[in-house]
C-alpha cells in the first residue's frame, strides 16, 4: 500500500520513473498568472494555452468546478489542470477552494494514472491563493489516491 509521501523540492520537475502526472488548481474564471501556474509555465509551456483555449471554448466542453484537462507535455509527463476554485478572491463564500470539486478532480485524475500506471505530484493543492486548509485536503488525496496504491508526490517548496 502506497502511502503519501512529502519532499522538499519542485513539482513541476517530478522525481520518479516512469509516467507521471503533475496535478495543480486553477479556478474557473480562465484565469492564469498567479500562484504554481506560474512555475508550470516556466517550466512546461503547453498547459497554459491548452488551459485558456478549454476555457474560452467552455460552451461546448466540460470546462467546469470538478473538471479536469490533462495536457501531455513529454512522452512519459502530464499536467492535469483541476479546475476546483470558484473566482479568485475570498468574499462572504468564504476561500475560493471547492473542497468537493477537489475531490472529484482528484478521483478523476486517478482513472488516468491508473490506465497508465503513473506517479502523481503536486505541491500543497488548494493550500495557495485557493485558500484552503491542507488539513481537509490531505484526507481527499488520501481516499482518492493514496487508498488506490497510487504514488502520490507532494513537494514543499525549500
Amino acid at each position: 500500500m502506497e502511502t503519501l509521501r512529502t519532499i522538499v523540492g519542485d513539482a513541476t520537475n517530478p522525481q520518479a520513473k516512469g509516467p507521471k502526472v503533475i496535478a495543480h488548481i486553477c479556478n474557473d474564471l480562465g484565469g492564469w498568472g498567479k500562484g504554481f501556474v506560474l512555475a508550470v509555465s516556466r517550466r512546461r509551456p503547453e498547459p497554459e494555452p491548452a488551459y485558456r483555449r478549454w476555457h474560452r471554448e467552455r460552451a461546448g466542453n466540460d470546462f467546469a468546478l470538478g473538471a479536469v484537462q490533462l495536457v501531455q507535455v513529454t512522452a512519459d509527463i502530464w499536467v492535469a489542470n483541476m479546475v476546483a476554485q470558484r473566482g479568485l478572491r475570498t468574499g462572504s463564500g468564504g476561500p475560493p477552494i471547492r473542497y468537493d470539486a477537489v475531490g472529484q478532480c482528484l478521483e478523476s485524475v486517478a482513472e488516468h494514472v491508473l490506465a497508465r500506471n503513473a506517479s502523481v505530484h503536486m505541491p500543497r493543492i488548494g493550500c495557495g491563493l485557493a485558500g484552503g486548509k491542507w488539513e481537509r485536503i490531505e484526507p481527499l488525496i488520501d481516499k482518492t489516491l493514496v487508498a488506490r496504491d497510487i504514488a502520490t508526490t507532494v513537494y514543499d517548496r525549500a
